[in-house]
């Protein structure tokens, strides 16, 4: 499935960071390109610059409290 946003920290509401898809970061100048998971569990932020590189930013193993949402079509 394909994931829309991961919340990672204890306090979802106000103790966690939040990663969307599609959201700017880095002032503005990356983009959250994909965030998957492996099959260990592994979560992988992905972000697109302005020249269309894709590379890694972040990972965050199982030992994380990490809340997912995944996109919904209906």
């Amino acid at each position: 499935m394909e994931i829309r946003k991961i919340s990672v920290g204890p306090d979802y509401k106000s103790g966690a960071m939040h990663y969307i898809q599609g959201q700017s970061v880095l002032g503005s100048s990356h983009t959250i390109h994909l965030i998957t998971q492996d099959e260990e569990g592994t979560i992988k932020v992905y972000l697109e610059n302005e020249d269309g590189e894709i590379l890694l930013w972040k990972s965050f193993n199982h030992v994380m409290p990490i809340s997912i949402e995944y996109n919904i079509y209906f």
